[in-house]
C-alpha cells in the first residue's frame, strides 16, 4: 500500500504547492513511483504545476522522472445515501486507484478549510505543514501571549490534525508523522527566527510535531514553475553551472528530504 504524504495548511501563501512538487519529483527521481492529488479544485496550483512540467518535457522531447497525476473521480451523487457526502466517495476512490499502483502518493490541500482537506488529513501517514516564519503564520497552530510569546493554546488547525489522529487510532492505523516545515526563511530579522523557533519548539513537545527546515525565499523557485521544473531538473535541461543560491536550494531540498523519513527512502542527490 502506498505511503500517503499530505501537505496542510490552512492558510494560503506557505509554499505548498512548491514543496508538494519538489518532494514528488524527487522520490520519482530516487526510483519511487509516485501519485499526484490536488484538492484545491480552485486554484490547482500543484496540478498546474505537473502539467507544466508535462507540456516542457513534450515540447523539448525529454524525459525525466515525474510524479503521475490523477484527478478526482466524478461520482453520481444521486447513488449516495443521504448521510455520504460526495467529496469522500471522490478522494477515496482517487486514492483507491493510486495505492496499489505507486509507493508514494502526495496530496496538496487548499489554503482554507474543506471537506476533502478534511478527509486527506486523516488519511495521511506523513503530514507536513509548511509554515511562514512569521507569528502571523504562527498563528495558524497556536495562540500565543503578546507580552511573553508563551503558547496558550491550540488552534482550529490543531485541533482539526488531533481530530484525524483520533480517528486513525480508532481505525487502528498508524499514528500520523507531523512535520512543520519552517518555509521561507529570510535571510535577515535573526531575532524573529530564534523567537518563532523558541516557540515552535515549545509547541512541538505539546501537540506532537517534528520542526524540520523547509525552503529560503529565492526567485529560482519562481521561474521553475511556468516550465513545471525543479531544482533537481536543472542539470538536464543545460544548465551546466549552478549559482550560490541554487547550490544552497538543492541541500534545502536534500535535509527536507531526509528530515521527512519517509519508507525505504535513501537520499541520493
Amino acid at each position: 500500500m502506498a505511503h500517503i504524504i499530505v501537505m496542510g495548511n490552512e492558510k494560503g501563501g506557505t509554499g505548498k504547492s512548491t514543496t508538494c512538487m519538489h518532494v514528488a519529483t524527487a522520490l520519482a527521481r530516487m526510483g519511487h513511483r509516485v501519485g499526484a492529488l490536488d484538492l484545491d479544485l480552485r486554484q490547482q496550483s500543484f496540478a498546474r504545476y505537473i502539467e507544466n512540467r508535462q507540456a516542457f518535457l513534450a515540447r523539448e522531447g525529454l524525459q525525466l522522472a515525474s510524479p503521475e497525476y490523477r484527478d478526482l473521480p466524478e461520482i453520481d451523487a444521486s447513488r449516495l445515501a443521504p448521510a455520504e457526502n460526495v467529496f469522500d466517495h471522490r478522494l477515496s476512490a482517487a486514492v483507491s486507484a493510486l495505492e496499489t499502483e505507486v509507493d508514494f502518493i502526495v496530496i496538496d490541500c487548499p489554503g482554507s478549510h474543506t471537506r476533502l482537506s478534511q478527509v486527506a488529513h486523516s488519511l495521511a501517514d506523513t503530514l507536513v505543514t509548511p509554515l511562514n516564519d512569521s507569528f502571523i503564520d504562527f498563528d495558524l497552530l497556536a495562540r500565543i501571549d503578546p507580552e511573553t510569546s508563551r503558547v496558550t493554546g491550540p488552534s482550529i488547525y490543531s485541533e482539526m490534525v488531533w481530530n484525524a489522529r483520533q480517528l486513525r487510532a480508532r481505525a487502528g492505523l498508524k499514528p500520523i508523522d507531523w512535520v512543520v516545515l519552517r518555509n521561507r526563511l529570510g535571510a535577515q530579522q535573526m531575532h524573529n527566527k530564534k523567537k518563532v523557533g523558541a516557540a515552535l519548539e515549545q509547541l512541538s513537545r505539546r501537540i506532537g510535531f517534528r520542526v524540520a527546515p523547509g525552503f529560503a525565499e529565492r526567485v529560482i523557485f519562481r521561474e521553475l514553475f511556468p516550465r513545471g521544473l525543479t531544482l533537481l531538473d536543472l542539470r538536464d535541461v543545460g544548465v551546466e553551472t549552478l549559482n550560490i543560491s541554487n547550490v544552497a536550494a538543492r541541500q534545502e531540498l536534500r535535509e527536507l528530504m531526509q528530515a521527512l523519513r519517509l519508507p525505504g527512502v535513501t537520499v541520493n542527490f
